[in-house]
């Protein structure tokens, strides 16, 4: 047989030492290292349970040139006369444009943020705690919140779409090969910028169009159909199909389709903290003491606990990474985290969220859940310090109820002050968190500490609406022509996830246009 496929288990010396396991395939399989012409790691995950930390590796090994898989490349072609206008830059509105080059049909991409590199300068004056651009920050620019959330790739999403081609796609614009077959790829958010610079280049070659610095402010209407969309009050883009991938943070597009009459609806989210420990705890608690630094990456959780028929899970774990403010506005307090592609701080910090359920909200409108989620933002900025400097405590004095004397050092870097997170962050939320505090550190001993600090609040972890669409064409069931699109639209909850529903989207507009 030319290609085989095995699985072997490696050390963590092993795994990065081609030589080697070239060696160990010949013995596995029981033919000559000369004969191994190539091989492909299919699937890498580490296995640290029973206090060993080995590799469990699914390779691809070929033992003819003609087994061996050509490296098909995306062709985009050279934009027609028909076009697409795509609300967003982020990954559902990028990858929908280049679905749509595919086909030759011209994406125009309207972004109400700065390109990429622009975009930077404005994080910077935000990390410095000089001032928050409302239109450009960690969630809006070039790339969407995407672009500064450490990259992580890996999704649940497999039935909706092609995965593969969404990591390919990256691979080609610059993101390392080891994407494609990491269990949890990665790749980093002082990485991203440069890639997201050769997608919209690829866009841009092909006869796409980007505007930046363009909000939209109005949707005309005409007998449920979308005809165009006013930008910045002034110029008017008129387009048939609209695809609006405009992110779960942008809370005027919501109340601008609520005053247009095009349906939303309230959908449950999640809400909570996020924490951060020394990066050298989590790998203690996750590879034992006799951990080797030199051939393991720093380590990584994923907890969840139910209480009261609540969840509450960790989100966006980000192992050697920092905390960040995610604010778009100038009177809340948002965090998020981040890591480099090396994750080689010494902190590793994650969301931790519960549960909240359309039933736990005061109103039954549309804006119910943002409304909740806004009142605690707004909260958190009370109980800060001057601009974005964030409320924090220990999460030890969280537990017990009492306020910090002092905070340890944190990747934070605007700057943390002590507050009473136990007091003022919702009972149904700090109550769920304490229970999840207790089972965490059963999973994981060590994990309730007293270097451990949290900070609030980590807010924006999916949408707290819903634009409801048709499941078969994908456009809002309402008004022909708008294709609601990624996370901002309820469908989505990552990159990955986001990119599949911006491809899915494209599709179905091609497939309406190769009709007409």
């Amino acid at each position: 047989m030319s290609t085989l496929t095995t699985d072997i288990i490696l050390s963590p010396k092993e795994v990065s030492d081609f030589k080697i396991i070239k060696r160990l395939l010949a013995k596995k399989l029981g033919i000559d290292e000369e004969a191994i012409l190539k091989f492909d790691l299919v699937k890498k995950s580490l296995d640290a349970r029973n206090g060993k930390v080995n590799f469990q590796v699914r390779i691809n090994v070929y033992t003819d040139t003609e087994s061996i898989p050509n490296q098909e490349k995306l062709v985009y072609k050279n934009a027609g006369n028909k076009s697409v206008l795509i609300i967003g830059a982020g990954p559902a509105g990028l990858f929908a444009a280049l679905r749509l080059l595919e086909d030759g049909i011209k994406p125009i991409i309207l972004e109400r943020g700065k390109d990429v590199h622009n975009r930077k300068k404005d994080i910077a004056l935000l990390n410095r705690n000089v001032g928050l651009n409302k239109d450009s920050n960690y969630c809006f620019g070039e790339g969407g919140a995407g672009t500064f959330s450490d990259g992580k790739l890996y999704t649940r999403s497999s039935k909706r779409g092609d995965v593969g081609k969404i990591l390919k796609i990256f691979t080609t614009h610059g993101a390392k090969n080891e994407i494609l077959y990491e269990s949890h790829p990665h790749i980093g958010s002082d990485k991203l910028p440069k890639i997201i610079e050769n997608i919209r280049t690829t866009i841009l070659n092909n006869g796409g169009e980007i505007h930046f610095d363009s909000k939209v402010t109005n949707f005309i209407l005409k007998n449920n159909k979308i005809q165009s969309v006013t930008v910045n009050d002034t110029n008017e883009f008129i387009a048939d199909n609209i695809i609006l991938a405009t992110g779960h943070s942008a809370r005027d597009i919501y109340e601008l389709l609520y005053k247009r009459n095009i349906k939303i609806e309230a959908k449950p989210f999640a809400l909570g903290i996020r924490i951060e420990h020394p990066q050298e705890l989590i790998n203690e608690i996750q590879y034992g003491k006799n951990y080797n630094p030199d051939y393991l990456p720093n380590a990584i959780y994923s907890l969840v606990n139910n209480y009261n028929n609540r969840g509450t899970y960790s989100f966006c774990m980000c192992p050697g990474g920092f905390i960040v403010p995610a604010s778009t506005e100038s009177d809340e307090m948002v965090v998020n985290g981040m890591s480099p592609a090396s994750r080689n701080t010494p902190y590793a910090n994650s969301g931790i969220v519960v549960e909240l359920k359309l039933t736990d909200f005061e109103s039954t409108d549309s804006f119910s859940g943002l409304k909740y989620q806004n009142e605690v933002e707004k909260i958190a900025f009370v109980n800060g310090g001057k601009r974005f400097v964030a409320p924090a405590q220990r999460l030890t004095d969280f537990m017990k109820g009492k306020l910090s004397t002092d905070l340890p050092e944190n990747s934070y870097i605007p700057g943390v002050v002590s507050s009473p997170i136990h007091f003022w962050l919702p009972e149904i939320i700090s109550s769920n968190l304490k229970q999840a505090f207790l089972a965490f550190d059963k999973k994981m001993r060590g994990y309730l500490t007293n270097e451990a600090i949290i900070v609030g609040v980590e807010s924006r972890t999916s949408s707290a609406i819903r634009i409801p669409r048709n499941k078969e064409s994908y456009e809002h069931i309402e008004i022909n022509g708008l294709y609601p699109c990624g996370e901002g639209a309820g469908y989505a909850g990552g990159i990955v996830s986001s990119a599949i529903d911006g491809d899915n989207v494209a599709q179905k507009i091609i497939e309406k246009l190769n009709l007409q």
